[in-house]
């Protein structure tokens, strides 16, 4: 099953402060390609979802949040998202270590 794959307004908000600070930190072909690679895993999503594991913030809310980990250490983001029926709605995008979203 294939599912549909939809960024919430704050998850792209939050893309973009990411493209931003790439930009500003003058990361050049590197950053814009870690970046689109940022969007090919969110992508990523529309199979197989599930293989994701649950986040520490889905014991918060009333429904599942799972969390998809892009990149390598020091710089794994945190991709967050829930699924409803055949769509996946990406909440936010976080790096990890940030404190989990309601903590």
């Amino acid at each position: 099953m294939t599912f549909r794959v939809e960024t919430t307004a704050e998850a792209e908000r939050e893309a973009d402060a990411i493209l931003e600070w790439l930009i500003s930190e003058h990361a050049g072909d590197t950053g814009v390609r870690w970046f689109w690679a940022l969007e090919d895993a969110i992508e990523s999503l529309a199979e197989f979802p599930k293989r994701c594991s649950l986040a520490p913030e889905s014991a918060h809310f009333p429904f599942e949040v799972r969390h998809l980990l892009y990149g390598r250490p020091p710089h794994v983001y945190r991709i967050l998202f829930t699924m409803d029926g055949n769509t996946v709605y990406v909440l936010h995008i976080r790096h990890g270590r940030r404190r989990p979203v309601g903590h």
